[in-house]
Parts: structure tokens; sequence; C-alpha cells
């Protein structure tokens, strides 16, 4: 089994030990730097939701705004409708008592009497459907007044929140771009097959690819290694993996001492 292992990462033994430590070292640096990347990254992330849940909630208050707005618009016009009927109306009674004036047969009296009665019926619940329109229109306008200045001192306060998260964004963006930069050297460094095997076991586990081997065991699965291959570890000559989980292992400069 670790034969196998470290066929998995080998480096020809004709580059020397001092490039296979190099290498080693190399690794383990690459794979900080890539923590630290995944942890700013993270933190970026964190942000961005932040500032998505910020503009949301002003979206939401604008939302409610527009709704109650169209809800007034409504009622204005249902208010504008119910004016034009009572005008109608109005004028149908002036029209009614005219004609009633003309009228010669008891017959014809009464039913023009009768018609402006209904219309006067109708005209005093247009009237009252009017004032209660009124009365709705007042409540609701005093309402999207109150949610406007809502919602002008919220849009404030996000405002500054907002400003707050993108400067950390921008410092992080920095911090991103100086340790890619950083980043890009080491693994320039390394040999193609070597970043390509470390990729492969960044994907499949988790973003820890390197681990560091301690008291026989791997840091990374906290299985025992075979005593042989734990001993290879010191030699400096192959870059081993776990046999366990495959990570690539590396000792601290104390344990090699």
């Amino acid at each position: 089994m670790a034969t196998n292992a470290r066929r998995a990462l080998r480096i020809p033994h004709r580059k020397g030990r001092g490039i296979l430590r190099t290498n080693l070292k190399m690794l383990g640096d690459l794979q900080e730097i890539d923590l630290k990347l995944d942890a700013l990254r993270g933190e970026k992330e964190t942000l961005l939701a932040e500032i998505a849940g910020l503009e949301g909630r002003v979206a939401e208050a604008q939302s409610e705004l527009a709704c109650m707005e169209g809800d007034l618009a409504l009622r204005e016009e249902e208010k504008q409708g119910l004016e034009t009927s009572l005008a109608a109306e109005a004028e149908n009674i002036v029209r009614s008592e005219t004609n009633l004036k003309g009228i010669k047969t008891q017959k014809e009296y009464q039913a023009v009497s009768k018609e402006i009665a209904t219309a006067k019926k109708l005209k005093t619940e247009l009237e009252e459907q009017i004032l209660q329109k009124i009365g709705q229109i007042e409540e609701l306008s005093t309402e999207i007044a109150g949610r406007r200045e809502t919602l002008g001192a919220l849009d404030e306060k996000v405002s500054g929140e907002k400003a707050e998260v993108l400067e950390k964004v921008a410092r992080l963006d920095g911090e991103i771009a100086t340790d890619h930069a950083a980043r890009e050297t080491i693994a320039g460094g390394l040999p193609s097959s070597v970043t390509r095997r470390y990729g492969l076991l960044r994907e499949q586990r988790r973003g820890l690819a390197v681990v560091e081997a301690r008291d026989g065991s791997c840091l990374g699965c906290n299985m025992n290694l075979p005593p042989q291959l734990y001993n290879t570890l010191f030699r400096g000559d192959d870059l081993i993996t776990c046999p366990h989980c495959q990570r690539v292992l590396i000792l601290k400069q104390k344990d090699q001492e």
C-alpha cells in the first residue's frame, strides 16, 4: 500500500533530494495559501450576501410602497367614477324635475316622480360612497407619507451600511489578488504532474490536499500510518500520500529534525 501511495506523486530521483524537499515545502506553502484564499473568498461571499440582504430590505419596502400607491391610484379612480355617476344622476334629477312641470296626466306624473325619487336615493348612496372613498384615500395617503419617510431613512441607513461592507469587500479583493499572485508563483515552480494531482485532491478532499503527518498519524484523516511509510517521510526523497485519505503527507521542520 505504501508503494502505491509513493507512486501517486512520484518525482524522478535524478532531480535530487534537495529539489524534492523544496517541492514538499512548496506544496505545503501552496496548501496554506489556498486555504487562506478559501477563507478570504468565503468571507467575501458572506459580505456579498449581506449586501444582497440590505438591498433586499430596501427593495421589499419599495415594493410595499408601490403596492400602496397602486391601491391609492385605484381608489382615486373609483372616486372619480362615483363622482361621474353622481353628476349624471344630479343632471337626471334636474331634467326630470323640469319635465315634471309639463306633465298633464296623473299617471305620467307618478311615473316621473318615482324616477326622481329613485334617482335621489341613488344620488344619496353615491354621495355616501364618495365620502367613504375620500376617507380611505386620506387614510391611505397618510400611511403612504409615513412609508415614504421610513423608506427614505431606511435607504440612507442601508447606503451607509452597504458602503462599509463594500469597503471590506474591496480590502478582501486586494488580499485575494495579492495571495493569488503568490499562489501562481508557487504553483509555477512545481512540476505540472504534481499541481494536477494536487488540484484533484483539493476537489476530492474539500480543499485539503496536503496535511501534516505527526506521531505516526495522518492529521487529515487521523488514521495511523504504516511505520515503514512514516519513516520514509523523514528521508524526503518522494512525495508520499496517505493510504487512507490519499492526501499528500508532509513533516514540519521540528519533526524532520
